[in-house]
């Protein structure tokens, strides 16, 4: 039988000399005194988070990350329990919508009662410490009369505005956004304790955006070591979905083990067959993300390339003239099944002007009629450029050049020099314009810039998320720079001819 792995992928939790684990022994210990009794993994989470040493908390960021389903608050809620009843403290605990922070709510009354003095109250023990339980819709709170308080509520309803708690939790971290940040983590400024900390759980984010930034910087500082203070467990197979193809990423999915590694409650909460189904409707991007917990690489990317209001500002309509073709850019996604063919025009006003010529399924079937496509429109005298580790390459190279054509192979450095000189062109000295072609916008939108360690200013482009498609702003980028570097401008308007999707 496959049950789930209960070692995390992740665990930055701090050891300094001396430490003590004994607050966490203490909260697993009261919570299974009512029954809640917490499965391996999330009493390693615990064990993670609850460390002191001489100066208080080890951590002052503890994280938590696994796919849905997988119990995640099971592990929170034995921490706020201590937390609360044996440390008195006061708990902000926040999530994106209203139906989970009444869930997270819920839970917390199965152990303290409906109300002070409630005859029904599971536990009457500790129902007797209760102070008061507020139900105020979006605003729920438990006051204890030992000064202990959790107050429960959504972040759109403006939770915790202008009180101060020793803990914030912020459930649903990947919809935590960069205003609601500014808004809360100050909360936590003035800490009655003096020791504050900010819990931090989730999954992934789909999109890279505002709404889940914070999230994804604190957890790539945690995992890659530049935040000393952080707590971070994460459950998630090994591996970079990032650098797979398409081909990779099925085996990668569709490994059992994986499926093993990345949900602990595989076998328990979580049936296998639940998982077989989600892979089969699943693509295996949504997958990776959704069941196996996969995270985009830990880098600087995040920055989008292109400002969307800018990039909107350059769209112009489809003008009579017929422009001189300047260039033509090739790329194609991972697995080889659509090809994106960007082409560069000198405008009239003596800027670039940029455009999908096609943006279509492929198959290897077809690269006899995708060269045609070409040598019809750039015979040997408009450059073909090509992005060195583009899939495209193996396909074209040959046969471009057997026809000696003008094919313009760009390495690393050269790719570099054509994704700054195309964020210049867009945001500093608007010099294109292209038709705001759905595909193209799509693509330039979600486009972000990914550093090159070592080399300040220079990067390559990468994707907001693991759904984003590359290739269009790949061709264009190409285009943009053969252009510039490789054309010659000519007075004879071009025979430009109208384009058409290649499907293979």
């Amino acid at each position: 039988m496959l049950i789930g792995s209960q070692i995390a992928r992740f665990n930055t939790a701090p050891s300094p000399r001396g430490y003590s684990m004994v607050h966490a022994d203490r909260a697993l210990e009261f919570a299974e005194g009512y029954n809640h009794i917490a499965d391996p993994w999330q009493a390693e989470a615990v064990r993670a988070w609850l460390r002191t040493d001489d100066s208080g908390w080890c951590s002052s960021t503890w994280g938590l990350s696994v796919p849905r389903q997988n119990g995640k608050n099971g592990a929170l809620e034995i921490v706020e329990l201590y937390l609360m009843v044996a440390l008195n403290l006061k708990i902000l605990h926040t999530s994106h919508l209203l139906s989970s922070a009444r869930k997270a709510f819920k839970r917390l009354m199965h152990f303290f009662g409906t109300k002070v003095n409630d005859p029904y109250a599971k536990f009457p023990e500790l129902n007797a410490l209760v102070k008061e339980i507020r139900k105020t819709n979006g605003q729920e709170a438990i006051e204890l009369i030992n000064g202990g308080l959790i107050e429960v509520g959504a972040r759109t309803g403006g939770a915790g505005r202008g009180s101060s708690f020793d803990v914030l939790v912020v459930d649903e971290g990947q919809e935590y956004e960069e205003d609601e940040q500014e808004a809360l983590e100050p909360t936590t400024s003035a800490s009655p304790s003096g020791d504050p900390v900010i819990i931090y759980m989730g999954t992934p984010p789909r999109y890279l955006s505002d709404r889940g930034a914070p999230f994804v910087r604190v957890r790539n500082a945690a995992i890659t070591g530049a935040d000393k203070r952080s707590a971070w467990v994460e459950h998630s197979p090994a591996g970079d979905v990032d650098k797979m193809d398409e081909q990779e990423l099925r085996i990668f999915t569709a490994d059992r083990k994986n499926w093993s590694d990345g949900n602990p409650a595989l076998g328990g909460r979580i049936k296998l067959r639940t998982v077989e189904g989600e892979q089969f409707r699943m693509s295996p991007r949504s997958f990776a993300r959704e069941r196996l917990n996969m995270w985009p690489t830990p880098s600087d990317i995040g920055k989008l390339a292109f400002t969307p209001q800018k990039w909107d500002e350059l769209a112009i309509e489809n003008p009579d003239a017929e422009w001189p073709l300047a260039a033509i850019g090739v790329d194609m996604n991972p697995e080889r099944t659509k090809v994106s063919i960007g082409v560069a025009t000198f405008s009239d006003t003596g800027g670039v002007h940029l455009e999908l010529a096609a943006d279509a399924p492929f198959d290897e079937a077809g690269t006899t009629a995708l060269v045609d496509w070409l040598w019809t429109r750039a015979k040997r005298r408009i450059p073909v450029v090509v992005d060195a580790y583009s899939p495209a390459r193996p396909i074209i190279e040959a046969a471009l050049k057997n026809k000696q054509m003008l094919v313009r192979i760009l390495d690393a450095n050269e790719y570099s020099q054509a994704c700054v000189m195309l964020r210049e062109a867009v945001e500093r000295h608007p010099a294109i314009t292209h038709f705001g072609q759905e595909h193209l916008d799509h693509s330039a939108k979600n486009t972000v810039q990914d550093q090159i360690k070592n080399r300040p200013g220079s990067f390559k482009w990468n994707r907001l998320s693991l759904d984003v498609d590359l290739s269009p702003i790949v061709s264009i980028t190409c285009a943009h720079f053969g252009a510039l570097k490789f054309a010659k401008r000519r007075r004879q308007a071009s025979e430009r001819k109208q384009r058409h999707a290649i499907v293979g």
